[in-house]
């Protein structure tokens, strides 16, 4: 899903790419047209320029102390054209980081004024390679420091003083180098945490957005399936039998006009929601286990044989979510047998006590003739019993011994 979208925290560099060095540049992914060694930034050429004058101001003082040691003329011009060439050398730093720093140690051994060009590919080692290269490098550098000041000592200062301070230096650059080259980690582990912060943040709203319609798919099947049976069940019937009674054709247009209109209500309601970011409690009274009576008394005008039997020690104190769910198991229950088993009688029935919880049955027997195959069959009763898991409950469903169908489910109460 990150190619999808582009990276927001580089986007938060874009305007001060010329302030990065360019190893941060392609670190951060500034500059994705250009494959290949990032361009050298704006930053890049005032620091390799500050280098550059530094090794040359240290060379050319470095230099007059040439001119006093007692060492032929050859040896000194071949000293300084090293300390020149070693200068120049600086600006492949940033290419050639370990090498250059590998090949400084021999030419900083021969020559005094290489001295400068030296500890600024000791810094650029120690700022853009691992600590093991830095300790090599080093190593190798403290070792041969004894041996350069014993063939080349210096007049101004006695062998242990100068021994300690090139040491001191050179662990100097070195932990200078090596905060640098952390400073520049701790930039990139933080940008990549933000992304990967983003990428949990854009999985879980995608994931909230996947629950949210499961949940409104849920919602619309349990309540618009009711109501769009019933309108099948009456237009089918006034489809087949045009010659039925003027009654009859009058009392199932008003269920198809009824059933279409609280369809409509129930329709809103889910929209209503969904525009205001309201609670389910919100808009259009939910029905309760009190509305279940209701729900019988229209399925049996519709034309179903069905048997209410209902055991409840106190309807009232049932609480709100746990009567919610029963409705919508009982309404699903009813639909399904329309579907599956039309003609055949069901039984609802509901029996419970505080403490002791909501049971919730509803059984068909077997239908007397073959039905066709409904398409999308099953997805109602995985709704329901993610919604009874829910609450705390359970939800079974299931043929019987006699070829019908039951769905039983049990809801905490109390």
């Amino acid at each position: 899903m990150s190619g999808d979208k582009p990276e927001q925290v580089p986007q938060v560099f874009e305007g001060r790419r010329w302030l990065l060095p360019s190893a941060l540049v392609k670190e951060l992914e500034l500059d994705p047209e250009r494959s290949g060694r990032p361009r050298r930034t704006a930053r890049d050429w005032v620091v390799d320029f500050s280098c550059f004058l530094l090794a040359v101001i240290i060379g050319l003082l470095t230099a007059e102390t040439v001119a006093d040691e007692n060492i032929p003329v050859g040896l000194a011009a071949v000293d300084q054209l090293l300390g020149a060439l070693a200068c120049a050398a600086v600006w492949l730093r940033r290419r050639w980081p370990v090498g250059l720093a590998i090949a400084m140690v021999p030419v900083c051994f021969v020559s005094s004024t290489a001295g400068g060009a030296g500890l600024v590919a000791f810094f650029t080692l120690a700022v853009h390679r691992p600590f093991r290269y830095v300790a090599w490098v080093g190593g190798a550098s403290v070792a041969l420091a004894p041996l350069f000041l014993w063939l080349r000592p210096d007049p101004d200062m006695p062998f242990g003083w100068a021994l300690f301070v090139g040491v001191l230096l050179t662990g100097a650059v070195a932990g200078w180098g090596m905060f640098v080259r952390s400073k520049r980690q701790l930039m990139l582990s933080l940008r990549d945490r933000a992304r990967r912060a983003e990428t949990e943040a854009r999985l879980r709203a995608e994931q909230a957005q996947r629950l949210a319609r499961e949940a409104i798919a849920r919602e619309m099947h349990d309540v618009l399936a009711h109501r769009l049976t019933l309108l099948s069940v009456h237009a089918g019937a006034l489809e087949f039998r045009p010659d039925a009674p003027r009654e009859e054709i009058g009392r199932a247009a008003g269920v198809i006009r009824e059933s279409a209109h609280e369809a409509l209500q129930d329709l809103r309601e889910i929209i209503g929601v969904l525009r205001a970011g309201e609670a389910d409690d919100a808009g259009r009274p939910q029905p309760t286990l009190a509305a279940l009576e209701a729900l019988v008394t229209e399925s049996r005008e519709a034309g179903m044989k069905v048997t209410l039997d209902q055991r409840v020690t106190d309807p009232a104190a049932v609480p709100a979510s746990v009567g919610r769910t029963a409705y919508r198991i009982a309404q699903e229950g009813l639909t399904n047998a329309r579907k599956h088993a039309p003609g055949t009688e069901v039984t609802v029935t509901v029996t419970g006590a505080p403490g002791e919880g909501l049971s919730v049955s509803v059984r068909n027997p077997a239908p007397d003739g073959e039905v066709p195959h409904v398409p999308g069959s099953g997805q109602g009763l995985i709704g329901l019993t993610e919604r009874a898991t829910l609450t705390g409950g359970r939800l079974e469903h299931g043929p019987v011994a006699d070829g019908g169908f039951e769905v039983r489910a049990w809801l905490p109460w109390g």
